[in-house]
């Protein structure tokens, strides 16, 4: 009798994602804001390559023309709080995550990559205070624009999202920490199915680019979320990856205070826009 393969023991979809990990000294809002991000995908595949960029950490001289494992030595700014490590697997039930860390690489070895999607994640840098090497993150960017490479910036990457594409970004007089409601101004896909999101942030996107589509508001934040116009890219200012179980843990390490803490206790739904984003990325093939 003929018996049929079990595909999870025989991985055959994978799909490659290209995160900017600019959070990576932050164990819990870092490497576990990544994982919260890339584990819908494995819905959809087997398995996620994910390659992460630090070029806030990099140093200049560890740039090279082709896609080159990041090696300790390529990074003197890292914070040793957070061990430094060139590969790591994860395994889920639904497959596994393999995250290779790459140098920074030019925008023809970008096209050589072939991501499937793209995630700018938060930091801890500001867009309103630019720093050199946010130029290479804008110039990869705009190329995943034009390709209309499934593209989500989240806070920071919201942020460097639209100051890449002609926006701005405006610093506020006061830090705001708050689980707010999202005011809906467009219908969307990805961004629609969240109503709650949690804020942590100072700069604002204060003008949006052109052929961008305004979605949400909050409170305190005019634009909390925008689309390009015919494009699968959005923009978030809110961090839909910080979920509690991350948020309590990052209170233990000593990487949030108490105040924060109780400021961010309400429940949120950004694993819903999380999913909603990987859905919009096709299964991989490789």
């Amino acid at each position: 009798m003929r018996r049929d393969l079990n595909p999870r023991l025989f991985p055959c979809h994978m799909v490659r994602i290209v995160l900017f990990d600019l959070l990576v000294e932050r164990a819990e809002f870092g490497h576990g804001g990544n994982i919260e991000v890339l584990r819908p995908f494995l819905n959809n595949s087997d398995v996620v390559e994910c390659l992460l960029l630090t070029p806030q950490m990099e140093a200049e001289d560890s740039r090279a023309e082709g896609c080159f494992p990041l090696k300790e030595s390529d990074v003197p700014r890292w914070d040793d709080e957070y061990p430094f490590w060139t590969e790591h697997t994860e395994i889920f039930d639904a497959g596994k995550i393999h995250l290779r860390r790459i140098k920074m690489p030019s925008k023809d070895t970008f096209q050589e990559l072939r991501p499937d999607a793209i995630v700018c994640s938060g930091s801890r840098r500001n867009v309103s205070m630019w720093e050199p090497w946010m130029d290479g993150c804008a110039e990869l960017l705009r190329w995943a624009v034009v390709e209309n490479i499934p593209t989500l910036g989240i806070c920071f990457g919201h942020q460097l999202l639209a100051k890449a594409l002609g926006g701005d970004v405006t610093r506020a007089e006061n830090y705001t920490d708050i689980v707010s409601d999202l005011l809906h101004h467009s219908t969307d896909p990805v961004v629609g199915v969240c109503q709650v999101g949690l804020f942590t942030h100072q700069d604002h996107v204060t003008e949006l680019p052109s052929g961008a589509m305004h979605i949400s508001s909050a409170g305190h934040c005019g634009y909390a979320a925008f689309r390009l116009e015919g494009k699968q890219v959005w923009g978030v200012q809110f961090h839909p990856e910080a979920s509690r179980a991350r948020i309590e843990r990052s209170f233990r390490l000593g990487h949030i205070n108490e105040e924060e803490l109780l400021a961010f206790q309400r429940d949120h739904d950004g694993d819903a826009l999380l999913a909603a984003f990987a859905n919009q990325v096709p299964p991989g093939k490789n």
